[in-house]
């Protein structure tokens, strides 16, 4: 699976959600891979920070938003940029 293809499936399923909601990376990864979605996790974490870098989508860790170059450690959750919550991907 491409980066590219990471990146459109996280937009589609944020899409799908109320604006301000967020969804779990592992979602993202189920979603590709039922069967197998956890080798995907690093790629779904990375695309995730990749993204939030750029401004479209942003991390949150027991919501409060996170800075996608620190070292993140433990559960996160992604939803739409508030600046960009019209985007629906």
């Amino acid at each position: 699976m491409q980066d590219t293809d990471i990146a459109a499936r996280i937009m589609r399923l944020l899409a799908a959600r109320a604006p301000g909601a967020t969804l779990c990376p592992s979602e993202v990864a189920r979603d590709i891979a039922p069967a197998d979605w956890r080798p995907l996790m690093p790629a779904v974490r990375e695309i995730a920070a990749d993204m939030a870098k750029s401004g479209v989508i942003e991390i949150t860790q027991r919501g409060i938003v996170i800075e996608p170059d620190n070292p993140v450690r433990g559960p996160i959750r992604l939803r739409r940029s508030q600046q960009n919550s019209s985007l629906t991907g």
